[in-house]
């Protein structure tokens, strides 16, 4: 007959090898569901962007940030999504808006809520889920790039029609991160006051320069700018 001790320690080695096989590779992005009976073209157009979280920041760096999605040019079986954000950085005297682009492409038409993107250059595979949607008011985002040998890097964003969600809203939006690794200490307010029109402020001219676009890096992408950029461990 065993022993109570000995069937403590059986637990204790059952649940520890248990725990052993069930750590998570966090070079891979999480096993995710998109939201079900989502409308592609629900998303389309302007969003404020409420909230947003980044893998390597640990401070607010940007304000004003708008998303705006247009469905792109496809090769007929599978649709593509433009994603363009604008967004300034909140040190930034001048509150200059840039801009950053994505174009991903819906690779399985049965699960309409799953994007992908590649760089092939960087090696990186972005996935992208909209984890929740309500028709035209709001949509949770996650973002996660894969690169070999690379920790993942995760991103959300929270939009919204309004620059404000109610707040059992959000609530309910942001219980829904964590289980992806997302640290909602650093799933921060996006302040969206005193914001430059996107569609005005985004070309400059000189006597002597034409005018261009000012770009700058995707937020959704692994790391711009950053003074304030730190990767947490």
């Amino acid at each position: 007959m065993c022993s109570f001790r000995t069937i403590i320690v059986l637990c204790a080695i059952s649940s520890g090898v248990s725990g052993y096989r069930n750590k998570e590779d966090k070079t891979m992005c999480p096993q995710v569901k998109g939201a079900r009976n989502f409308n592609l073209e629900s998303l389309l157009g302007s969003w404020y962007v409420v909230q947003y979280y980044a893998t390597s920041e640990e401070d607010v760096i940007y304000k004003c940030m708008r998303a705006v999605f247009e469905m792109g040019a496809d090769d007929g079986a599978n649709p593509a999504v433009d994603l363009n954000i604008t967004y300034s950085f909140v040190d930034d005297p001048d509150n200059e808006m840039l801009m950053g682009n994505i174009t991903y492409v819906v690779p399985d038409m049965s699960k309409p809520a799953h994007w992908v993107h590649s760089e092939d250059t960087f090696l990186e595979m972005y996935n992208t889920y909209i984890l929740d949607c309500d028709n035209n008011e709001w949509a949770l985002l996650l973002n996660c790039a894969e690169k070999p040998k690379s920790p993942r890097y995760l991103t959300s964003l929270m939009i919204s029609k309004t620059p404000n969600l109610a707040p059992g809203v959000v609530s309910f939006l942001r219980d829904k991160l964590p289980k992806y690794d997302i640290t909602l200490d650093y799933m921060f307010e996006m302040k969206q006051e005193n914001c430059e029109d996107p569609s005005k402020n985004l070309h400059y001219a000189s006597a002597s320069q034409p005018a261009k676009t000012k770009k700058g890096k995707h937020p959704l992408k692994r790391k711009n700018r950053s003074k304030n950029s730190v990767k947490r461990h």
